[in-house]
């Protein structure tokens, strides 16, 4: 099982390896020794489709039946199999329950038709509050647990003392330049009990931090009817209280949907992370709108002043786009304003390209590519300025590091509350003794190197 892309597609190869092993398949530990290798793709941006093509082709070099899975699979279906002879099977999210016969009849020389893709988002009712009932009759890629009781279906793909958890699927919105609601379908909810239950599987299985995924955590809840506006606050405490669980993250926040409610509860709730990830992309009023967005430079900047009045400390990273079509000189010094006054410990920069099937593509305005180039470079600097000074300023304060792994100079390596897997920087650990991985220790951070740590264990 071979994975790409994003958190939430990690907890999908988790699932599939599940009913796979629930189906009667062994994983191997290398693809050499297989005699089938799954590729959970990823189908998000052009340079993640060329890494899912890549990896499909060195997969069918070790001589292996190749399946390809996952979000490319499914939004491409039969014309990625055309294309790409040497895949064995090209397969939709509808093929994930009977995924172990499925691999049967490939092993066994049977053709298994490839997914012919369909706008998801038709697939449930409109109303959200009608979905959930619908949804048990729609394979809906991390709800596995329709079926199976208090079972966990899935399976560690890895020992990390930190896991995804997903709580949704889906997306709502219609952000001018995403394609994902297309083929990853309308917003769906999971039920509070099913996501303890597995974080509760998750701690038995060496589970220190689970890190709560989905297309849009702020709206969780939102297909519950009434009583679902409040539902992620009360989820958090429940999931601080599961035994072993020691810190719960939460990611893919909407700034616009960002209620005052849930900023108090992960900004001041013991064992949630007081960790912000806004998806802001820009904020140019005049650029969002064009997204299909809301909220300008002084409602994010209200809306950052708001969580650090509760928590000073508190870490909020998020994503920008630039080089949206129609994007002025303007806009882009509006966004350094934004970036400039919020103080933000962590910031990918995109420059915009066009999406299949989506409405940007189809936008007047488009910039040239090397000003898109030059504008991507002129904001990374002044992000890696940012967000280098926003580590200085936390030197002399402590922090509770994750212990995660050992460096070549073996010291331990982990993450503070305000960094998150692999995105955020993390925490060197110096003049230590005796640490293990998964360890949680209170350190006084003492230097930083760009936006990582070093920090001393306090005695």
């Amino acid at each position: 099982m071979l994975t790409l892309g994003c958190a939430r597609n990690e907890v999908d190869s988790e699932e599939l390896a599940g009913r796979l092993a629930a189906g009667g398949w062994e994983l191997a530990a290398e693809p050499e020794e297989s005699d089938v290798v799954v590729v959970n793709t990823c189908g998000f941006v052009e340079s993640a489709k060329k890494d899912s093509v890549d990896t499909l082709l060195a997969a069918s070099d070790t001589g292996a039946k190749v399946v390809a899975v996952g979000c490319m699979a499914e939004r491409y279906g039969n014309e990625l199999a055309d294309s790409l002879p040497e895949a064995d099977a090209v397969l939709g999210f509808d093929h994930y329950a009977d995924l172990s016969d499925r691999l049967d009849d490939i092993v066994a020389g049977r053709t298994v038709a490839s997914h012919t893709p369909s706008d998801r988002r038709k697939l449930l009712p409109i109303s959200p509050v009608q979905r959930q009932s619908a949804s048990e009759e729609v394979e809906v890629p991390g709800h596995a647990q329709h079926g199976w009781g208090p079972r966990v279906l899935r399976t560690r793909l890895d020992d990390a003392p930190v896991a995804a958890l997903k709580i949704a699927s889906g997306c709502d919105r219609r952000c001018s330049f995403c394609a994902i609601p297309s083929f990853r379908g309308s917003f769906v909810s999971r039920q509070p009990d099913e996501i303890v239950a597995e974080a509760m599987w998750l701690a038995q299985n060496g589970v220190k931090e689970v890190f709560l995924v989905s297309e849009n955590s702020t709206s969780y809840g939102k297909d519950f009817g009434r009583d679902g506006a409040r539902a992620l606050e009360l989820l958090l405490p429940r999931l601080a209280a599961v035994e072993g669980i020691e810190r719960v993250r939460v990611s893919y926040l909407q700034p616009a949907e960002t209620r005052p409610g849930l900023v108090k509860t992960i900004a001041t709730t013991p064992g949630v992370a007081d960790y912000f990830d806004l998806s802001f992309q820009h904020s140019s009023e005049t650029v969002l709108r064009r997204m299909r967005r809301f909220g300008s430079t002084d409602s994010f900047l209200a809306l950052t002043e708001q969580i650090r009045e509760l928590s000073p400390e508190a870490g909020i990273r998020t994503n920008v786009i630039v080089g949206f079509p129609g994007e002025t000189e303007d806009d882009l010094a509006e966004l350094e304003r934004f970036l400039t006054g919020a103080r933000l410990d962590a910031v990918g920069v995109f420059g915009y390209s066009d999406e299949d099937g989506t409405e940007a593509e189809t936008f007047d305005g488009k910039l040239d590519p090397d000003v898109v180039t030059e504008r991507v470079s002129r904001i990374s600097a002044l992000v890696e300025e940012l967000t280098t000074q926003r580590a200085e300023d936390r030197i002399g304060t402590m922090v509770d590091v994750l212990i995660e792994n050992v460096d070549e100079d073996d010291d331990p390596i982990g993450r503070a509350a305000h960094q998150a897997p692999e995105v955020d920087g993390e925490c060197v650990v110096i003049e230590s003794e005796g640490l293990t991985v998964g360890q949680f220790v209170r350190c006084e951070v003492v230097d930083s190197e760009g936006v990582d740590l070093i920090v001393r264990p306090i005695p």
